[in-house]
């Protein structure tokens, strides 16, 4: 191997492993540092020490850990050298000896005592109840997520300023205000449960098809986004929406394997490999949400669950049964009011009543969604059907000038070509 060639190949696996490992190495010194901006500083530093370190004394066994315990030198070093520090350096130093290494993915039948990942801690830090909603998942998008500020305000459809100046005031109310790191109390939970399964969700959507960046997914993200909510199923196993979240990440884990081609194209939904599929993962998944819906309390993530159980369950696309998902998103429509809700309900009232009247529910979203890339992709996905092609071209265009995901870019291209 030529020293360039070495070279190429140090610098990829630190990029892989800051890329998988960042939100946890900044959580882990989050919670000992107690100060957000040192933590990521540290990080960054870290992270430049590996790139002059490892090309001369080649890849440590366990590059997440080197990353780690530099960090950690370094802030201890940082911490010694400024004054307003030095009191909690003996506390640091209990809770340095205490750090536990990365976690072992389980989920909420595994018995014992809850080890509670560093993330949660985090996300939770990042939902308090003193910080705006808008700030909470910013925040946690940009530090859980590991988003650069762009796509986070992409995400948001804002300016980046707004969301730089979002997650620095949120930063600093944290601080300011002396809002812990932990998990609350049990009586605290219930309080902060919606905004912790938002956070959870959008952080496991980024990992299930990343919105920004080269990656068309980002599976480590999604499976760690699933093993924190299997975490919060054991701090809050009576909580049913804690139970349909985990089903529902859990469900859409199990067709990973199907989902895209050897060289990264995406396969659709009806033309994907159903014995690829994990009905293992699919079986077990439908028990969380079964127990859930037995507690009689519906939600907003039970019923994806259930709309997600339907497509699972069912032995090939067209037998799918399109009447309950249709009705299934009614009820969602009805407890979760939402355009992109909406839209999906349209595409399975195309694909239950025809394309012509899943087109007319569609169209009449284009004032709330018009800058988002996959109603103009399903409206262009319809109007082939009902033999408009030109104006489908235009909606697969705008589609294109709005995706940003290198493999559903790649879709779109494929069918423009081919029309």
């Amino acid at each position: 191997m030529t020293v360039e060639s070495r070279r190429a190949a140090i610098d990829e696996r630190l990029a892989i492993t800051v890329r998988e490992e960042r939100s946890r190495l900044v959580a882990a010194l989050v919670r000992i540092l107690r100060d957000w901006d040192l933590a990521e500083e540290l990080v960054q530093e870290a992270t430049v020490a590996a790139l002059e370190t490892w090309p001369r004394d080649g890849i440590p066994q366990n590059p997440g850990a080197w990353l780690l315990t530099t960090a950690r030198r370094r802030g201890i070093d940082r911490l010694r050298r400024d004054a307003r520090y030095r009191d909690r350096l003996a506390i640091i130093g209990a809770e340095l000896r205490n750090m536990t290494t990365p976690h072992s993915p389980g989920g909420p039948e595994t018995g014992g005592p809850l080890d509670v990942d560093d993330r949660l801690r985090m996300i939770f830090t990042c939902c308090h109840p003193a910080l705006s909603r808008e700030a909470q998942v910013a925040l946690t998008l940009r530090t859980v997520a590991g988003l650069e500020t762009p796509a986070v305000a992409r995400a948001f459809l804002v300016p980046e300023a707004t969301i730089a100046q979002r997650i620095v005031r949120a930063k600093r109310k944290i601080r300011d205000a002396g809002i812990p790191y932990r998990v609350p109390e049990p009586a605290e939970l219930p309080a902060r449960l919606t905004q912790v399964l938002t956070v959870l969700y959008l952080v496991f959507n980024e990992g299930y098809l990343a919105s920004d960046g080269e990656l068309a997914e980002r599976r480590e993200l999604a499976r760690d986004a699933e093993w924190l909510g299997s975490l919060l199923v054991r701090l809050m196993p009576d909580e049913p929406e804690a139970l349909g979240l985990l089903a529902l990440m859990r469900l859409h884990l199990a067709r990973v394997d199907a989902r895209f081609t050897s060289d990264g194209a995406i396969v659709l939904l009806p033309d994907q490999d159903r014995g690829r599929w994990d009905r293992t993962a699919i079986e077990g998944a439908t028990h969380i949400l079964e127990q859930a819906l037995r507690m009689r309390r519906p939600g907003p993530y039970q019923l994806q669950a259930a709309i997600v159980a339907c497509h699972a369950e069912a032995p090939s696309y067209a037998e799918t049964d399109w009447a309950e998902v249709v009705a299934l998103y009614d009820r969602l429509l009805d407890l979760q009011p939402s355009p992109v809700i909406a839209l999906n309900r349209a595409l399975a009232i195309a694909e239950l009543r025809g394309p012509q009247e899943g087109l007319a529910a569609v169209s009449g979203l284009q004032g709330r969604l018009d800058g988002y890339h996959l109603y103009h992709a399903a409206r262009g996905v319809l109007l082939r059907r009902v033999g408009r092609t030109a104006e489908a071209r235009m909606a697969d265009e705008r589609a294109l000038a709005l995706a940003s995901n290198p493999a559903e870019r790649r879709l779109l291209e494929e069918r423009l070509a081919a029309n």
